[in-house]
């Protein structure tokens, strides 16, 4: 990876992009250390030290501390990443929306990535208004506003902030996506998650070091973290190679086709996505009952939506694998597949061409979807099961411990891969040399 970033660095044009992409990301960080006004900081910030194993931790973890301290950037891109759930599950249930994407070329994606902008709008505005309420009912009716943050004016001003941070984030995303280095919003969760391992670092050593954290401990987290991302690596790079058989073709007196190649299927077809998605739509109930006053402490809340509890880790497995085939039926069509190989006089050995074919290649999708989707429930899962049965107050935190190191790992990955690919690109010399 190191070498690839060099060698890149090297490329002037690849030199700007990952400029750019530096450039974007310390805005970023930049933005989660501006607190918006007329909110006690030092009073949320406690607040947040109690609910770390919340849905409300989660959201801390995954915008780098930014939502503990109420800063413009606080709602991070979870707005982004909701609308694009919403919209779609819409184009699937909307006949207009499926047409708009499969058939309406260039333009159509364009109309649906407008969509998605205003639907994260939208979306922004209404969670800025759940974390005001949550700010201002406070805890046991204590506010957290300053004493000049009560009236109607300072709750614009708060809630609008928050809704154009929202707003800012998925704009910056999208310009890393267009003039930068990989996936724009993967980039800015990346160095969310990021800029909390210095301080859980320091706090796992702290913990060793006054007796709260046994030794054995912290060296089985760290053996289990590389042992996971060994994993993560293997996976990311295993594939199903489907053989393929082209017959041969005579046209004039030049014989054509009759090669033979691989159809391949990626284990982890939807990388980390399913895992993003699925943090997302679980979080939602938790959520609810966080902003809602007196709901804080309500049974739901610390049984069920409580991210160290066995129904949120059945819940967080289930969703994983049902948005992994979600993603892997969006990415690759049977169908579609098994006409390309008709058109182009290609075979599968042992199967007719046509729907034979596309039925086959379904069975296959079906079995890789699962075995990647399992994967990564596994992965996200367990660490929060061993929080579910750990009562050692020093391994607090431990349940978003997976699925923050699938995260980073994964996006790692896709952007040297995206590295990669540009510089392949301008140095493949074609066959005119």
């Amino acid at each position: 990876m190191l070498k690839t970033l060099k060698n890149a660095w090297g490329i002037e044009e690849l030199r700007k992009k990952i400029l750019f992409t530096l450039f974007i990301i310390l805005v970023y960080r930049l933005g989660n250390a501006v607190p918006v006004p007329y909110v006690n900081t030092a009073m949320l910030e406690s607040y947040f030290n109690t609910v770390n194993n919340t849905i409300l931790g989660l959201w801390n973890t995954m915008s780098g501390g930014s939502f503990s301290m109420a800063t413009i950037f606080a709602l991070s891109i979870q707005p982004y990443i909701n609308a694009s759930i919403i919209i779609q599950l819409l184009t699937i249930a909307i006949p207009a929306l499926e047409r708009l994407q499969k058939e309406g070329g260039e333009e159509g994606r364009k109309k649906i990535a407008s969509i998605t902008r205003y639907t994260t709008v939208g979306i922004g505005l209404i969670m800025g208004f759940a974390y005001y309420m949550l700010i201002k009912n406070g805890v046991n009716g204590q506010s957290m506003l300053t004493s000049d943050g009560v009236g109607i004016w300072p709750a614009i001003v708060i809630i609008m902030t928050f809704m154009a941070g929202s707003a800012l984030i998925m704009w910056m995303g999208e310009q890393v996506t267009e003039f930068g280095v990989g996936n724009g919003i993967s980039i800015i969760l990346f160095a969310s998650i990021i800029a909390r391992f210095p301080s859980s670092i320091g706090t796992m050593i702290t913990n060793v070091s006054s007796g709260s954290l046994a030794w054995w401990a912290l060296a089985l987290v760290i053996i289990g973290a590389l042992a996971i991302i060994v994993l993560i690596v293997i996976v990311n790079d295993a594939e199903r190679r489907i053989p393929v058989q082209y017959s041969k073709r005579v046209v004039g007196r030049k014989l054509y086709g009759g090669q033979s190649t691989h159809l391949p299927m990626k284990v982890n077809m939807s990388g980390v996505m399913p895992i993003i998605f699925a943090q997302s739509i679980a979080s939602i109930p938790g959520t609810i009952c966080a902003f809602v006053p007196g709901w804080q402490d309500s049974w739901l809340m610390e049984n069920v939506f409580n991210t160290d509890t066995v129904p949120y880790a059945i819940i967080y497995f289930l969703l994983i694998i049902a948005f992994s085939y979600f993603y892997a039926t969006i990415q690759f069509d049977p169908v579609e597949i098994a006409n390309n190989l008709k058109k182009n006089g290609g075979f599968i050995p042992g199967f007719r061409a046509g729907k034979p074919t596309s039925e086959y290649i379904r069975k296959v999708l079906n079995k890789i979807t699962l075995m990647g989707a399992l994967y990564l429930s596994v992965v996200a899962v367990v660490p929060i099961l061993i929080g579910c049965f750990t009562t050692a107050t020093s391994l607090s935190g431990i349940s978003l411990g997976g699925t923050s190191i699938i995260i980073v790992v994964g996006v790692a990955i896709e952007t040297v891969r995206a590295v990669e690919a540009q510089m392949l690109m301008r140095n493949y010399k074609g066959f005119l040399d």
